[in-house]
């Protein structure tokens, strides 16, 4: 109303009671997201705003868990550093206690559980478990006030220069009555700020300088909603997880009112309050049948449960049903929601269940009921979705949609220079933009520039990306490039560019191709800077090289007529992920198609084959993810050349090939096919790491083999995103 944000309240029928009721004893916190570039800038205004002694940046105390105690307390005992970053990486409890537990399950451990420095390991992590590790600063929390800090909460100097810290965590200070402002940096804006500023400078909306307007736009496109619900999500906000994927083909939302149902349903308080499932059903069910009657738990509920189908989703319902079943007032409800958002508030919780049956009971509620929906109730303690921030976040995800949709390569540029970010790493990403018609073209000195670019409808990587280079040095290179013209050759290169750009990077960025336009392979480019820079080991100089004394000196060279070989498909693809960390033409196993074990077969023949089928896929590990409201269940997301599988293993299957589920980057799974309509999933029998079919013996190191290949890559594994 007030152009602060696009959604309407009135319209969205947002619950405003949370913030305006008469039982408020302190003004409500006050979240605002904003580009990642420009959230610096706003909590320096605040600064010279109100001035650092009134203003300070909320604190956090980030407790121990298991790796943290593990590397800390094993490093103290000298024990092995390998063998610690490897237990570190295979345990499991996420506090510091139980791991002897855990020793004794994993079989690498098992042996060593009981000798002394495992054991005191293990008897110091249980002393130390919960305890604070140390002070850090919340993610944009800053707390106002009109006395000086100094005088209301202990403060300390923070990490950068001209900000303060307060000594309290966001409950102490919600607790003393602060104004709290989270200042949110929000990659998903300085992504679609970046794109539509692309598109104006491209011209690719109909003339140079126009932007489409995305408060504007058409929130009723079919061809955006059909991509929607056909779960091609990936890099798209809020709505590209492997779960949202999933619920998208069954869901189909066609609005956005159930967009930002279903931005909040994929959540712990929906999960662990048994929303899902049946709101899924009965959206289809609906679509079968237009006359199905929803069923609610008892008809007081249906007005405030309306909307999401008879079950809670949204934390504001949280609120409504507690007024409408058991008559809370606004001030029980408000002390509800407090007990809610706080750490360990089970107890709190509790205390309200007494309130909660007799006015159910008031109202003609029996108490298995009012047990079964306050149970619902306590769900969101585990974390929901205000619907003011899923209406939100609902509309953001439409948005990205709908630019993923009309202007792909501009939103594609704008994804990879905005990461990290989201649910995939690089690597996936880049297989989505070929999938979905968009190359990605390796860097090129004369043609890259700092960040990634549009090259009509293609991505061309920026020299930033590469392994070594940093935003400062490509900055560099560009710019001379800009004042003097392109680079004609390596030699001419290394003349113009700064010393501090040292012989390891330049052989980076030969190695994935950056100056092949120049006409020279890679090898005999890379024997060119040996000859020119030598070991560098000159630390002394900071400019240029044009100074270099060996420079000038013309030389015969003894092999310049030696004929060097080119790179082979694998070296390329190794080279591609050990400089970029991702691959921009085939998929990795696309070069080992034909050594994949026998009998695998590809994620493109499930539509054909029958339910429960037992199958044998292979791939490279996308995500895994742990939930702590699965039950001990584990998701992994793989990829073979077509596309995605996602992967269901059960807890004693998790157990017994726990290495090759959190450790190998490429597994082979064996399993039963599970098929709901357009959703798949692989229950898990058995998780291996990859290995090749056939072998030569005596073979395995040979230049190319598959073994080798293999290795290498596993040296360099592409980026993946764990989860719990």
């Amino acid at each position: 109303l007030i152009g602060l944000s696009h959604v309407d309240p009135v319209k969205t029928n947002l619950f405003l009671g949370r913030f305006l009721n008469e039982a408020m004893q302190s003004v409500p916190d006050i979240d605002l997201d904003f580009p990642r570039d420009i959230r610096k800038e706003l909590i320096l205004r605040v600064y010279d705003r109100y001035g650092s002694e009134h203003a300070g940046l909320v604190c956090t105390f980030p407790t121990y868990r298991i790796r943290s105690t593990i590397r800390e307390i094993g490093k103290a005992l000298e024990l092995p550093l390998g063998e610690l970053e490897k237990l570190s990486k295979l345990a499991e409890r996420r506090s510091g206690g139980g791991l002897m537990a855990e020793l004794e399950r994993l079989p690498e451990f098992k042996a060593k559980a009981h000798t002394p420095h495992w054991r005191a390991l293990c008897e110091l992590a249980e002393d130390i478990k919960g305890l604070p590790r140390h002070i850090s600063q919340h993610v944009g929390g800053m707390i106002i006030s009109s006395r000086p800090l100094v005088e209301l909460v202990p403060l300390e100097p923070a990490a950068m220069e001209g900000r303060v810290l307060c000594q309290w965590d966001k409950d102490s200070c919600d607790d003393a009555g602060f104004i709290k402002i989270d200042f949110l940096a929000l990659g998903m804006l300085s992504l679609v700020e970046e794109a539509v500023d692309l598109i104006a400078i491209r011209g690719t909306a109909g003339a140079v300088g126009q932007a489409p307007d995305l408060s504007r736009i058409d929130f009723q496109d079919e061809a955006v909603f059909d991509q929607i619900c056909s779960g091609d999500t990936i890099g798209m906000f809020q709505v590209e997880s492997r779960a949202q994927i999933q619920m998208l083909r069954r869901v189909q939302p066609r609005n956005l009112e159930e967009l930002a149902i279903q931005v909040a349903i994929v959540r712990p308080g929906p999960i662990v309050g048994g929303a899902v499932n049946p709101y899924v059903r009965r959206r289809e069910l609906l679509r079968e049948d237009p006359n199905f009657q929803v069923p609610y738990d008892h008809p007081l509920l249906a007005e405030a449960l309306g909307e999401t189908l008879g079950v809670i989703i949204f934390q504001d319902q949280v609120l409504m049903v507690c007024q409408a079943l058991a008559g809370f007032s606004d001030g029980q409800a408000e002390s509800l929601r407090r007990s809610m958002s706080r750490k360990r508030s089970k107890e709190a919780m509790n205390a309200h269940w007494d309130a909660f049956r007799e006015g159910a009971k008031e109202r003609g509620a029996n108490e298995t009921t009012a047990r079964k929906v306050f149970d619902q109730v306590t769900a969101f303690s585990e974390f929901g979705f205000p619907k003011s921030h899923a209406a939100a976040f609902g509309l953001l995800a439409y948005q990205s949609a709908w630019l993923r949709h009309y202007f792909a390569t501009e939103y594609y540029v704008a994804l990879f220079n905005n990461q990290p970010m989201g649910f995939y790493s690089l690597d996936a990403l880049g297989r989505d933009a070929r999938r979905n018609g968009i190359e990605i073209l390796l860097p090129d000195v004369n043609r890259s520039d700092v960040h990634c670019t549009a090259e009509g409808d293609d991505l061309r990587v920026g020299l930033g990306f590469v392994r070594g280079w940093g935003e400062d040095i490509a900055r560099q290179v560009v710019e001379e490039r800009g004042a003097r013209g392109p680079f004609v050759s390596l030699p001419d290169f290394l003349r113009r560019t700064p010393a501090a750009l040292k012989r390891p990077a330049v052989e980076d960025l030969i190695w994935v191709g950056g100056f092949d336009g120049l006409g020279l392979g890679r090898r005999e480019l890379l024997w060119q800077a040996g000859l020119w820079l030598g070991p560098e080991d000159d630390d002394r100089r900071s400019g240029g090289r044009d100074d270099h004394p060996q420079a000038e000196l013309h030389l015969e060279e003894p092999y310049r007529d030696f004929a060097f070989a080119g790179l082979d498909p694998t070296d390329r693809m190794v080279a591609e992920y050990r400089m970029l960390r991702f691959s921009t033409s085939l998929h990795p196993l696309a070069l080992l198609r034909d050594q994949l074990p026998a009998g695998t077969v590809s994620s493109d023949r499930f539509p054909d084959l029958q339910q429960h089928s037992t199958v044998s896929v292979a791939g490279i590990v996308v995500a895994r993810q742990r939930p702590s409201t699965a039950k001990g269940y584990v998701f992994v997301l793989m990829e073979d050349e077509v596309g995605l599988i996602n992967v269901i293993v059960k807890p004693d299957i998790y157990e017994r090939d726990r290495t090759a589920v959190r450790m190998e980057p490429f597994i082979t799974v064996r399993g039963r096919l599970q098929k709901d309509g357009l959703t798949m999933n692989v229950l898990a029998h058995e998780v291996r790491a990859l290995k090749t079919g056939q072998s030569v013996p005596n073979d395995e190191f040979r230049r190319g083999s598959p073994f080798r290949y293999l290795t290498a890559l596993r040296q360099s594994p592409p980026g993946i995103k764990n989860f719990g």
